[in-house]
């Protein structure tokens, strides 16, 4: 199982996972404004996978661009994004990977927006990345592998 929680401790969820997702970083402006920072590093997994184990979790939505509702989930407390969901990605949960516990580990496999990342961050040139959101099969071939 792979845990995580809120910033204050008053919520837990635990992933039914043995190793930690795969993150993505978004430099979108919706991204950074939502994070407060430069980019959000986030964690897709199967919705099923997820399961808030303990505390008061509240969720708002959000229209998208493309007409999808985004779902998202934050603590009631201190209000840490966890994750949302979206009509647009039905089963599909997008966990915020500052979240984990360990979140140290992952090291992003993909950056998307790239043509709203700030200038002063500098992406390794041998991670993929696109100056919008990456081409579905790329980005479910990178992220989602046997998915």
């Amino acid at each position: 199982m792979i845990a995580g929680g809120c910033r204050c401790g008053a919520v837990r969820y635990t992933l039914a996972m043995d190793a930690l997702p795969a993150v993505y970083c978004c430099h979108c402006r919706d991204c950074q404004t939502g994070s407060g920072s430069a980019f959000a590093e986030q964690a897709p997994v199967r919705e099923a996978v997820l399961a808030v184990v303990e505390g008061e979790v509240v969720d708002f939505t959000l229209p998208t661009s493309n007409g999808a509702i985004s779902r998202h989930f934050a603590c009631g407390i201190c209000h840490t994004r966890l994750y949302n969901v979206n009509s647009g990605r039905p089963g599909l949960a997008i966990v915020r990977a500052g979240t984990l516990d360990r979140s140290d580990e992952p090291s992003p496999r993909l950056h998307i927006w790239t043509s709203r990342k700030q200038p002063w961050i500098v992406i390794a040139e041998d991670v993929p990345q696109w100056p919008e959101s990456a081409p579905l099969e790329a980005f479910a071939a990178l992220m989602l592998p046997g998915v």
